[in-house]
């Protein structure tokens, strides 16, 4: 059984070992941290989740940029403790946090991963998306939260100003 709650800020260096744990050394490094640097993830889509005895088991945060003019969802990171992959806990995050950024008025999200992963919660490439460099476009995945709100939108990915 886990708890899913808002991630507070006295969960953050909890979340960022956990991230250390999950991910490979230099993760700053990738193109995505470029887009996170200097900016607070929303509070209101970032998670974790907690077993019975209050261990961390999982987290999910997101972060607002702009593809274009549009204003978008950058999903990610996402880490399950390395115990507990397996149980589906990743999916329940994503599924979860995609219904209450809907909820909240979000219209588009985007990540960088593997498609044959995500292409379960419905993202897809998004040609004429453009990541920082160095980023493969074919992990440049997207899903609209409300139909067609990827139509046109292209460009490149920035920092999104005054979130």
């Amino acid at each position: 059984m886990y708890h899913l709650n808002r991630e507070v800020e006295g969960d953050w260096w909890e979340v960022e070992a956990l991230y250390d744990l999950c991910f490979a050394p230099g993760r700053e490094a990738l193109s995505s941290y470029r887009l996170r640097d200097g900016v607070t993830p929303i509070s209101s889509l970032s998670y974790v989740a907690r077993d019975a005895n209050g261990l961390l088991a999982a987290a999910i945060r997101y972060w607002p940029v702009m593809v274009g003019d549009a204003h978008t969802l950058l999903l990610g990171p996402i880490a399950v403790h390395p115990t507990r992959q397996g149980e589906g806990l990743g999916e329940y995050l994503i599924r979860e946090s995609l219904a209450v950024a809907l909820g909240h008025g979000w219209n588009r999200v985007m990540l960088v991963g593997d498609e044959p992963y995500y292409k379960r919660f419905g993202f897809n490439i998004l040609p004429g998306v453009h990541m920082p460099p160095p980023t493969n476009p074919n992990r440049v995945l997207g899903m609209a939260l409300v139909p067609g709100t990827w139509a046109g939108v292209t460009g490149h990915v920035r920092v999104a100003p005054n979130f």
